[in-house]
């Protein structure tokens, strides 16, 4: 069977590359909205960051996303990003444990 390639993307917190599957694509739309993108197809400017809790807190103190996107970015959307990192780093412990 034919190996497959995995996509890798670079967590703008870190600077770490990880496979795509492992990061959050947080994207800038035309109207300078900043939103996460769990599907990963939204139209617009994308940055990854990874399903870590530490590293979601560390981007909110140093406002990685203002600096990426050049914009000021709402403390309210990194609180979701943080809240929406906590969700699906347990949803990734539970079904780990589960198998």
């Amino acid at each position: 069977m034919k190996k497959r390639k995995i996509p890798m993307r670079k967590d703008i917190v870190t600077g770490e590359m990880a496979p795509k599957k492992e990061l959050v694509r947080v994207v800038r739309d035309k109207e300078n909205n900043v939103a996460v993108d769990p599907t990963g197809k939204m139209s617009g400017r994308g940055a990854y960051i990874s399903l870590d809790v530490a590293i979601a807190k560390k981007a909110k103190k140093a406002r990685t996303f203002d600096k990426a996107f050049e914009m000021k970015v709402d403390d309210s959307f990194y609180d979701d990003l943080i809240e929406y990192v906590d969700h699906q780093q347990a949803r990734r412990e539970l079904f780990e444990n589960g198998n």
